[in-house]
């Protein structure tokens, strides 16, 4: 199959849209970035959709992808995709998972084809181990590629994922400018090894004794009102 089939790019009124063909993941990002590689004046600073088409990607596939792209200070905000796995695996990593195929001047508005952002998907994406005495707040959900040390803290009003060692407090599901309060009960927090000092999901609060610590991926989050624990994995 020509390589033009497998990757091919057009303008959005959002920035770039590239759509990857089927086949094996490994090759098709290779394409990929031999594509963006050869052009890469025009993509550095690009905003960029994927659709990805059928391909499953885990948080790993992605997160490697995303840093790829960030290295050639290319901005990845959506991947739009057919597989469940791989919407999900985006909207944890705060992706959007829907975009506008419409571009500047193209059509009526009421002719385009608008698929817009849900709200509530939006996250904050950490990359560096957050200190003692340091604290993060946003109003989505909270990403952090790095550890939280005792004495820092996270407060969300969306889900915390933590792609590293959580010690420190995290308080999921609140609302940030109110304080530690908050009702969405829906919330979760998900951490590489998971042996925080303070636990807090909606209005539900938790001070793990010992034994309720993990050193293992974990996903927490409330069931009939009290904290769950499961292991965290793809599925």
């Amino acid at each position: 199959m020509p390589t033009s089939s497998l990757v091919q790019i057009k303008g959005l009124r959002d920035g770039i849209l590239i759509t990857l063909g089927s086949g094996e993941w490994d090759y098709i990002q290779a394409l990929l970035f031999t594509q963006i590689d050869e052009r890469l004046g025009f993509f550095t600073g690009a905003k960029l959709a994927l659709d990805v088409g059928s391909h499953s990607l885990r948080v790993a596939n992605m997160t490697a992808l995303r840093d790829k792209l960030s290295e050639r200070e290319i901005s990845l905000w959506a991947v739009v995709s057919e597989s469940p796995k791989t919407v999900n695996t985006a909207q944890l990593l705060g992706l959007a998972t829907r975009i506008s195929m419409q571009r500047p001047n193209e059509g009526s508005p009421k002719k385009a084809k608008e698929k817009e952002i849900p709200k509530g998907n939006s996250a904050l994406w950490v990359e560096k181990t957050l200190r003692s005495g340091e604290r993060v707040k946003y109003a989505g959900n909270i990403i952090v590629m790095g550890d939280v040390n005792p004495g820092a803290e996270i407060m969300a009003g969306g889900n915390i994922l933590v792609w590293g060692r959580l010690r420190g407090a995290v308080y999921a599901g609140v609302d940030v400018e109110k304080g530690h309060t908050g009702q969405n009960k829906d919330a979760f927090i998900c951490a590489l090894t998971m042996t925080p000092s303070r636990l807090q999901i909606a209005s539900e609060i938790k001070n793990p004794t010992d034994h309720e610590k993990f050193q293992k991926a974990v996903k927490v989050s409330l069931k009939d009102g009290k904290f769950h624990a499961e292991n965290w994995r793809e599925k």
